[in-house]
């Protein structure tokens, strides 16, 4: 922290006591410490597979964890709420990684799916962008450009989460899965696990039934499942709902992400 920002923060304190909150001293000054060991670096990786991101369980059990995405946008705050319905009749737990625009856009479903012992919620970036330092895009979409704004990217959504739900998210999944290596880092300087995907499950919620059931069909054991819970037009709900009743037989189960180490 320089020091006109901690002899203002002082002055303060002694001036105000009341009006401080000294959490969010600490939280600047944390941030000030990330921003000045990262700033400068140029990654060299770009993709869903960084270095440092978990894409499968630490375990040679035959479990899967399954993982769904609530992205939002102008076509993505809907809710699958026939795929919800199934998870829960059938008592299957999944990982739920949801941006902030889905939760301000769907704030009473976020509620209640994050009541539900089933489900936990995780992180998945305060407006979906994919977590880059310096700008970089995919899909037509601007990455975070900065590690200022990749830290508010996480941060300010893992807040929004907490107060909700009185609980901080663990993991982390950037919007459109897309990072950079030191954006990986930035994020584990942050206290996150970025997480990924073995098995792409829906492409986007643009995968037909048949091939959403094949892709959980052809999944392995430890696999992490990527599939999304935001686009009730597509077929996603029909795959899983075909999908698990043959995963079950073949002796599978399933379990949330904090069941499990990740590597």
């Amino acid at each position: 922290m320089n020091k006109t920002r901690l002899t203002f923060l002082i002055l303060l304190f002694l001036f105000f006591p009341k009006s401080i909150d000294l959490g969010q001293c600490q939280e600047i000054q944390t941030k000030e410490k990330i921003i000045s060991a990262f700033s400068g670096k140029i990654p060299k990786e770009w993709g869903e597979r960084v270095k440092g991101v978990k894409t499968k369980l630490n375990t040679d059990q035959k479990v899967l964890a399954l993982t769904f995405d609530a992205c939002a946008g102008l076509k993505g705050n809907g809710y699958d709420v026939k795929l919800i319905q199934y998870l829960e009749s059938e008592k299957i737990p999944a990982t739920l990684f949801i941006s902030g625009r889905w939760i301000d856009a769907n704030l009473n479903i976020f509620q209640e799916l994050a009541k539900n012992p089933l489900f936990e919620i995780e992180n998945h970036g305060l407006n979906h962008k994919p977590c880059s330092v310096n700008g970089r895009s995919v899909y037509g979409m601007e990455g975070t450009r900065s590690v200022d704004e990749l830290i508010d990217e996480i941060e300010e959504n893992a807040i929004k989460i907490q107060k909700l739900t009185s609980r901080k998210p663990r993991y982390y999944r950037p919007g459109t899965a897309y990072c950079d290596e030191i954006g990986v880092e930035v994020a584990n300087a942050l206290g996150y696990e970025v997480v990924n995907f073995t098995v792409r499950g829906d492409a986007g919620a643009t995968h037909s039934k048949t091939q959403v059931k094949e892709a959980l069909l052809n999944a392995s054991s430890s696999s992490i499942i990527l599939m999304h819970m935001n686009h009730p037009e597509g077929e996603t709900a029909e795959g899983l709902m075909e999908a698990i009743p043959e995963l079950k037989k073949r002796g599978f189960k399933f379990a949330k992400l904090s069941e499990y180490d990740l590597r």
